[in-house]
């Protein structure tokens, strides 16, 4: 299979252009997260790529049913349109997490104590 960044775009031709606003409001180039490479991918095969994955449209062609078979788990990506479509399921499907300077993530409270423990001289 050819790796040829040519032949894999004329392979994911798609009319519209593809954006992820709930994710990427700024869009995919701005956002930090992908390469201007990878952010290009996405916005002009992204609907195309989306309906393979959501399995609204049928491969068309062999690279499409290699891209097909990548998302479905049963090999690992080999060029560049499956590993920004793989690496942007990643930002947009797991949950990231969250890291503190604290140790705890929850202040535990003293437990309430018996007022039989108390006496008199004991009193403010």
């Amino acid at each position: 299979m050819s790796n040829d960044i040519s032949l894999l775009r004329q392979a994911f031709v798609s009319q519209r252009q593809f954006y992820d606003d709930q994710n990427f409001p700024r869009g995919f180039g701005r956002c930090g997260n992908f390469t201007l490479l990878e952010a290009s991918i996405l916005e002009q095969h992204g609907v195309v790529l989306k309906g393979l994955y959501n399995k609204t449209l049928e491969p068309q062609n062999e690279i499409q049913e290699q891209f097909y078979a990548v998302v479905s788990g049963s090999q690992a990506p080999t060029n560049a349109i499956e590993r920004a479509w793989i690496k942007y399921l990643k930002l947009t499907t797991c949950k990231a997490k969250f890291h503190t300077l604290f140790g705890r993530s929850k202040i535990s409270s003293p437990a309430p104590q018996n007022p039989d423990y108390y006496s008199e001289s004991d009193s403010l």
